[in-house]
């Protein structure tokens, strides 16, 4: 899957979950991308974090910086 899809659906989840309060957002946004997403799924979302591209992604549960 490419990283974009990837990204997209996680900011899918995170608009979900932007009505929870504080940090309730981003830590049901994990758990829900662990829960259900299969283990290369995650995998590659963490290949790609850590090579540094995912910079300029801002899911949307997260308040601007």
């Amino acid at each position: 899957m490419s990283p974009e899809k990837m990204v997209h659906m996680a900011n899918q989840i995170a608009t979900f979950f932007k009505t929870q309060p504080g940090a309730e957002a981003s830590d049901k946004v994990a758990e829900h991308i662990r829960d259900f997403w299969e283990p290369r799924m995650r995998a590659q979302l963490r290949g790609y974090v850590g090579q540094g591209e995912a910079a300029s992604i801002r899911l949307s549960s997260r308040p601007p910086s």
